[in-house]
């Protein structure tokens, strides 16, 4: 738009008669001559005194836009905002990296203003599934919404229409697709045959509203009439009446009180300035009380444009803004459920099953939509299909529980709900709801992590490979199953993270993102880059508006929708470097900088860190990334990432080497000390584990498969084998849980030491499902009861002593050559036999506090499955006055071989 056309011109040659299809359409700010014939609409009537400035929206829109970057920017500065803030901390010293944060920092900060050029906040990118997808709108219809930039002709189709690829359609060009790309599709309810239209044109429906009023019998008119009489005080409807009066006065100013009313009358106008003065020539002796009410007054002199400013009186615009608008009138013309379905057959019932049809240039393409929040995978040699998800209210899911509060540690339960029952088959929502809960919370933690729920077309692959992020998988239950779940979970007390995938996507195409519009660069990248060097799956195109958008929308929907508490974001190394994580890194800041950084990527990261903490301040963030990236745990402001916590990945790969590599005796109690503590720096926000879903599923073994899977107690050796399993068992557990930060993971099943792997059916086990459970009956007796019960006490030192939220160890004994460990935690005190033969008498350890130590968790007690070698009379320890590990007091303590201990400070001595 050019400078002059921002606003009214009024020029002899352009100048045309105010016909009955043209109004002033008002808004708060802006007064906007259009043409309504082109809205179909009669004319907009806002009935407000004020004083107006005539310009365009666009100019408008741009001017808000500007004073929104200066506020932002000053608001940065005086938050403190440090791109290498982080660095600055850690004392860390390299110009290159550092560089690289700065550029970073503008790059999202352009990035911001990009978007906020798209959309009018940060929450609006954060909700597009208000919009796409398929939706009821409240004047009998619903709209449908998509993206596919690289298509030509759009269209609904389903079993509602006959699988018709044009009953509901929209084409390029016409009203229905934008230059963005996004395609809109309205379909309309059906009148029932001896109904009649709706007497008002935008008559709006209550589908979904817990009352339910029908057809009250009252006109609209009569509403209209009863708001005009109750609500507007004397002379305050003026405009209401003679909605032509401003354009009238307009008229009056420009052309005199007998103007022209055609451009032949019209003649020659005199310049802006040349009018104003002659204005204020004629008017120079009128008393004020001659002045009209409502003036208009020409400030455009001088220039080749007017602006006509509107002024009215501040007493009565005071009055107006006090004033409650009517809405309460305009709602009641609503009407409710009973008298849409009695009028309307519904244009796409609940249940049916459709498509997005679409043609390009390749030919006609039918595919899932990639906002659909229900869909039905390929499955038989059945093609896929989305499902219109709208129950009617009464059976809709209703919420009762309310979310739980953030607890100060998190003890996570991860599990996958499709394995989660004891019988060879695919478990429901239902059924997890029912068994695994209950179990979650008797076992003592305190959220549960679920794996797999983004519908994806392969059960194999673990929900890894997603073909539908707005959906949850159909093979488990519906929507309301799956809200049901979650709001159980919190009426447990259990928060709910998802393990979210949005490093890549499944290369699925009719089901999929894949060609979705039969263009190979809508959501990811072109050519190689776009695919995963390893997996075959599809690499998104973090730096697109578009796809930030959907990606954004999708981590705001399931926690909008479906209340869930947070997320772990999986394989970050896959989306930040474009060699997907696979290459060797040299300890070095330049590997984290370099070329095959993918920037975009970690702005995404960044943004969605930044705007999830924003529009919920209670959600949890978790990031798995086996590079651990610098400043994956810092916040935004000092050039991190904004996670909450990031996951020690190489804890496990260290137990497994351990178990699988490594005779007992020559296991380090060093490098177990230091991969377990990891990063000292962000070990408070370490999220630990012994064993994850990797171990079982990933093609391993779960430790206790490793130990003692296949023994017979009853044979040669079986006995001792059996001790030897359960005693590592429960020591790596324990020393994992206890020296980390304050987060720790466990795969359902791992706690009782399950004793077969996860394989999920596949052509090679001739898709079988004898693995794709959990045996759950083996928490009744035998060993697994045993290791269940020491779980459980596990989980009780930190539900009542609070240990993982008494800040970081104290690490004072690493012993190697005795393979003892000895820290402390607040007035507790763990200690570590891992030795395979040695037992020691009267064992040395260090302590601060002088005083009396109570055993309150020894692992080698009868009922955990241990021999009991330690007596009760050895389980109140008191201090002695001897300086070791540096401390100046210790306890000598009996450590059977195999064996940790947990001893609490009950009585401080004073010497």
């Amino acid at each position: 738009m050019n400078k002059s056309s921002s606003f009214l011109s009024v020029t002899p040659t352009k100048m045309v008669s105010l016909s009955n299809q043209t109004r002033f359409c008002f808004h708060p700010n802006n007064l906007f001559v259009s043409d309504t014939r082109r809205l179909g609409i009669s004319g907009v009537n806002f009935p407000r005194k004020i004083k107006v400035k005539i310009t365009c929206f666009a100019a408008e829109r741009q001017r808000q836009q500007k004073q929104k970057k200066k506020s932002q920017s000053t608001s940065d500065a005086e938050a403190g905002v440090d791109p290498v803030g982080f660095l600055n901390k850690l004392g860390i010293a390299d110009r290159i990296f550092a560089q690289f944060l700065r550029e970073r920092h503008k790059a999202l900060k352009d990035l911001k203003d990009e978007i906020l050029k798209r959309h009018f906040d940060f929450r609006d990118l954060a909700s597009g599934f208000e919009l796409l997808g398929m939706h009821r709108h409240m004047e009998h219809r619903v709209d449908f919404m998509d993206w596919g930039p690289g298509a030509r002709y759009g269209a609904i189709i389903g079993d509602f229409n006959g699988w018709s690829p044009t009953e509901n359609s929209a084409r390029e060009g016409l009203f229905g697709h934008d230059d963005f790309g996004y395609w809109f599709i309205i379909l309309e309810d059906k009148l029932r045959e001896g109904e009649e239209q709706d007497e008002l044109y935008f008559q709006q429906y209550n589908y979904v509203d817990d009352y339910d009023k029908g057809d009250s019998g009252v006109s609209a008119e009569e509403i209209f009439q009863k708001a005009n009489d109750e609500y507007w005080e004397p002379g305050e409807d003026r405009f209401i009446k003679n909605r032509y009066e401003v354009p009238a006065k307009l008229y009056e100013q420009l052309f005199g009180p007998n103007g022209p009313q055609t451009l032949e009358e019209l003649g020659d106008i005199p310049d802006a300035e040349t009018r104003y003065k002659q204005y204020q020539e004629e008017h120079k002796n009128d008393p004020p009380s001659n002045l009209p009410p409502c003036d208009i007054i020409d400030k455009g002199q001088g220039k080749p444009y007017d602006i006509f400013n509107v002024v009215t009186s501040p007493e009565w615009t005071k009055k107006f803004y006090e004033k409650e608008p009517p809405i309460p009138y305009w709602l009641e013309t609503r009407k409710g459920r009973k008298a849409w379905l009695k009028k309307y057959i519904p244009a796409i019932p609940h249940g049916s099953k459709y498509r997005l049809y679409f043609n390009t240039p390749d030919g006609p393409l039918e595919r899932v939509p990639a906002w659909a929040t229900y869909v039905q995978p390929e499955d038989e040699g059945k093609q896929a299909y989305a499902i219109h998800w709208e129950p009617p209210p009464e059976s809709a899911y209703k919420w009762k529980n309310s979310k739980p509060e953030v607890p100060k540690s998190l003890r996570i339960y991860e599990c996958h709900v499709g394995i989660s029952g004891s019988e060879p088959k695919i478990s429901s929502f239902e059924e997890f709801t029912k068994k695994v809960l209950p179990h979650v919370k008797r076992a003592g933690y305190n959220a549960i992590q679920l794996i797999g729920i983004p519908e994806h077309k392969d059960y194999f692959t673990v929900g890894y490979r997603v073909t539908n992020f707005f959906a949850v998988s159909s093979r488990y239950g519906t929507p309301d199953d799956f809200k049901r779940l979650i709001d159980e979970a919190h009426g447990l007390g259990l928060l709910v993270f998802l393990d979210i995938v949005h490093s890549y996507a499944a290369a699925d195409q009719m089901v999929g993102l894949s060609l979705f519009d039969g263009s190979n660069d809508c959501y990811f990248h072109y050519g190689k880059r776009g695919h995963h060097k390893h997996w075959g799956t599809r690499m998104f195109k973090y730096g697109d508006l578009d796809v930030l958008h959907f990606l954004i929308s999708n981590l705001n929907w399931w926690i909008t929708e479906y209340q869930v508490d947070g997320y772990q974001f999986h394989s970050l190394a896959s989306m930040i470097y474009t060699h997907n994580g696979f290459a060797s890194f040299n300890n070095d800041l330049d590997d984290y900088c370099n070329q095959y950084v993918d920037r975009d990527a970690l702005m995404y990261l960044i943004l969605a860190n930044e705007i999830l903490h924003d529009l919920h301040p209670n959600i949890i963030t978790i990031a798995e990334d086996a590079t651990y990236y610098p400043g994956l745990c810092e916040s935004v402001s000092q050039g991190g990432l904004g996670f909450d916590y990031y996951v020690n990945l190489s804890a496990s790969e260290m137990w497994v080497s351990l178990l699988d590599s490594v005779p007992d005796n020559e296991w380090s109690m060093s490098k177990i000390v230091s991969t377990l503590v990891a990063n000292k720096e962000y070990a408070d926000k370490m999220l630990s584990y012994a064993e994850s879903h990797n171990q079982s599923i990933s093609g391993g073994r779960s430790f206790a498969e490793i130990l003692f899977g296949g023994v017979d107690n009853g044979s040669p050796g079986g006995r001792q084998l059996l001790d030897r399993g359960v005693s590592l068992h429960k020591m790596i557990r324990l020393i994992t849980f206890t020296i980390g930060g304050r987060a720790y993971l466990n795969f359902m099943g791992n706690e009782f030491g399950h004793p077969e792997r996860v394989e999920f059916p596949t052509q090679s086990n001739n898709f079988s499902f004898s693995l794709a459970n959990r045996r759950w009956d083996l928490l009744e007796s035998g060993v697994h009861h045993h290791l269940s019960s020491f779980d459980k006490e596990l989980m009780d030192l930190d539900k009542s002593k609070g240990i993982l939220s008494r800040g970081l160890p104290s690490i004072h004994h690493v012993n190697d050559a005795n393979m003892v460990i000895s820290f402390s935690r607040g007035p507790f005190l763990f200690i570590f036999n891992f030795h395979p033969l040695n037992s020691y008498e009267k064992y040395d350890v260090g302590i601060e506090e002088a005083g009396e130590y109570t055993m309150i968790l020894n692992s080698d007690e009868v009922k955990y499955g241990g021999q009991g070698l330690v007596s009760e009379d050895q389980y109140l320890q008191r201090s002695i006055s001897k300086r070791i590990d540096g401390q100046r007091n210790c306890l000598e303590v009996f450590l059977p071989s195999r064996t940790a201990q947990v001893y609490k400070l009950t009585r401080i001595l004073r010497i």
